[in-house]
């Protein structure tokens, strides 16, 4: 389908790609995975064409149809959210502007008009061609789209400038789903939706019919959708075949291949480098000496991931609270008339690990920041137990970094006086090093502000952690760090992510916030998955149980039976119209020239001179043009009743 050869891409001294040649076949589902900073983002631009290399070639085919989710929203035109969304799937809007054009012109030419044949043509070709697109269901369809991204429905007509960021990200994506574009390029498309959200947009893409990369760090996701993981790191892409879980045991296996590899090759050069400083200064060993310091200098060395830099770090022992770190009772809390909590009761004990998960505005983040003392209670009351240390990690961490600060500075409003050099330890196992932490942190990348965020965070011991959203902005190497290190916690977590898979590690019970109140349930969230899905079949047999459903069942079987049958007469009747309008087409084609026939016949001079032929000849002609009327009366009428059927069914389908 698209193929990238010997590319090369280099920004200053910096070398993200040397000769890198990828390949991406027709039915491809790939999860693109590589550290922050290892050119992903650059890889997919140099895909669509929005960047070029420095050297290389990009094969894409003229046919194949690009669509490219950025990580951040780009320009979109003005306009209503849904407006927005349909004008991504131009080609249709294209062709219905045209058909109206024509239309308006059909009806204001005068009766017999010559120019109303080529019209009446291009009409039936843009409608066939419209149909083909299944044009009438575009609307239809992105509505859908919409609503499985999130986005209500008193929303589709409101000004996409009224959204915030990443509610025009949703209507980017649901843009691009909606073209549905031969090779879908997805980079990062779940940072900004919901679990429900990304739940539909998985399956989304399971019925997908085109080819997609997703770059992602949502690990649940590309264990749920991709048939391949590429890995893109140190500038080399290695593909591995399976969903990210076949992906890290294949992983594991060649790093033990390599670690093998590279001590074999450690001994190879020890032996080497012994036999040039024994013989270095003896004349018969000279040639010998010299071959083999060649040779060292060509080898290429074995690189493993014990060399590759990573985060390391561990929570720092707190002092033991008390059995029950949390109580909650009646707790009442509200934005304006808007009520988040009504009346919600909570206990939680030492130990407990909850993962809380609902919809956007549920109040997730609402509890973490009472819970941290950020928000005071409206109602009721909210305790926290003996002895209870809190960290809170907030959602837009980030934004309360100082830009203006340096690392160092930014460490030591958190920390006591005097605490310099452990401070220093401490970012540098975060991979700020040596002069690192003289950094201003208005340079630093979204995954490097993270990275000093948590190191923030282990500053001071705590036994109650609130975590919101701490995975945003971190590579997959990063979070799995993050995960163990949460593992060996000895303390209480609350956290907030939309990251599944980190959930399942971190969690042992789960949290669904909705209705203003908290429910909890024991296990992680595949466990809280299998329950809900209980719950719903549970309801709705309960709902098939009662005499309501019954009638309703039946009602909606009766519409159903009525619905088919009149969608099978219309049927019958456009199909009956159709293949009338051939016949007709055929016998007005076959009539005009026979018209011009006689016209040719009536000019030549040999008939003009014989009134007899003559006369006989313009009969004819005569006969032809009035039988060429009717045919053309005959077409229009039934073009029309076509056309009006055709646009009955779309606004029953709109319906």
């Amino acid at each position: 389908m698209i193929r990238l050869e010997n590319i090369n891409r280099q920004f200053g001294p910096r070398v993200l790609f040397d000769e890198l040649t990828w390949m991406i076949p027709a039915d491809a589902r790939l999860g693109l995975v590589g550290p922050n900073g290892a050119g992903k983002t650059t890889l997919l631009r140099l895909l669509t064409g929005a960047e070029e290399p420095d050297a290389g070639t990009v094969h894409r085919p003229r046919s194949l149809k690009i669509g490219y989710l950025p990580q951040e929203v780009e320009t979109l035109p003005d306009g209503s959210v849904l407006s927005v969304v349909m004008d991504g799937f131009g080609e249709v809007a294209r062709l219905e502007l045209e058909m109206r054009e024509v239309e308006r012109l059909l009806a204001v030419l005068p009766e017999g008009d010559a120019r109303g044949r080529p019209l009446t043509e291009r009409y039936g070709d843009l409608r066939l061609e419209f149909e083909q697109l299944d044009g009438h269901r575009v609307e239809t369809r992105a509505k859908t789209i919409l609503s499985g991204l999130g986005i209500a429905t008193d929303s589709f007509c409101a000004p996409l400038e009224s959204l915030s960021g990443g509610w025009r990200m949703r209507v980017a994506l649901a843009r691009l789903l909606l073209a549905s574009p031969g090779l879908l390029l997805l980079d990062e498309p779940t940072n900004h939706l919901d679990l429900q959200a990304i739940a539909w947009l998985e399956e989304f893409l399971r019925s997908y019919e085109g080819a997609f990369v997703v770059v992602s760090h949502d690990r649940y996701l590309l264990n749920r959708m991709v048939d391949g993981v590429v890995e893109l790191e140190r500038g080399r892409l290695t593909q591995f075949s399976g969903n990210y879980d076949d992906y890290r045991e294949q992983k594991e296996v060649r790093r033990e291949a390599r670690e093998k590899a590279a001590k074999q090759q450690a001994r190879e050069l020890a032996r080497a480098e012994r036999f040039i400083e024994r013989f270095r200064y003896k004349n018969t060993k000279a040639k010998q000496v010299q071959s083999r310091i060649k040779a060292l200098d060509k080898l290429e060395r074995v690189e493993t991931d014990s060399q590759v830099k990573t985060i390391r770090f561990g929570f720092p022992p707190a002092p033991r609270s008390g059995d029950i770190v949390v109580r909650a009772e009646g707790l009442e809390q509200s934005y304006g008339d808007h009520a988040v909590y009504r009346g919600m009761d909570l206990v939680m004990r030492r130990g407990d690990r909850v993962a809380l998960v609902g919809p956007n505005g549920a109040g997730k983040s609402t509890l973490l920041k009472l819970l941290a003392g950020r928000l005071q209670v409206d109602g009721g009351k909210l305790e926290l137990g003996h002895n209870v240390v809190t960290r809170y990690y907030a959602q837009h961490q980030l934004d309360d970094l100082d830009p203006g600060a340096t690392l160092i500075e930014e460490m030591e409003r958190v920390a006591a006086a005097g605490e310099r050099l452990r401070l220093r330890k401490m970012l540098g196992s975060f991979l700020f090093t040596g002069e690192d932490v003289d950094k201003r942190v208005r340079i630093l990348s979204g995954g490097e502000k993270a990275r000093l965020a948590l190191a923030k965070l282990l500053v001071r011991p705590a036994n109650l952690l609130l975590l919101d959203e701490p995975t945003n902005h971190l590579d997959l190497r990063s979070r799995e760090v993050l995960e163990d290190a949460l593992a060996e916690f000895a303390g209480t977590l609350v956290v907030i992510s939309h990251d599944r898979y980190f959930i399942n590690r971190v969690a042992t019970s789960i949290g669904e916030v909705g209705s203003g109140k908290l429910q909890l349930f024991p296990g992680d969230y595949d466990d809280y998955l299998e329950w809900t899905r209980r719950r719903a079949g549970a309801e709705e047999q309960l709902l098939e149980e009662s005499p309501q459903a019954a009638d309703a069942r039946q009602q909606r079987r009766e519409t159903r039976r009525h619905e088919a049958q009149e969608r099978n007469r219309v049927y019958r009747e456009r199909k009956l119209m159709e293949q009338g309008l051939g016949p007709i087409e055929s016998r007005i084609a076959e009539t005009e020239e026979l018209v011009r026939e006689l016209e040719r016949r009536q000019a030549d001079p040999e008939v003009y001179a014989d009134p007899e032929r003559a006369g006989e000849v313009g009969r004819r002609k005569a006969a032809s043009e009035s039988l060429l009327e009717r045919l053309y009366t005959e077409w229009e009428a039934l073009a029309s009743r076509l056309h009006e059927d055709n646009e009955t069914g779309r606004e029953r389908r709109g319906k």
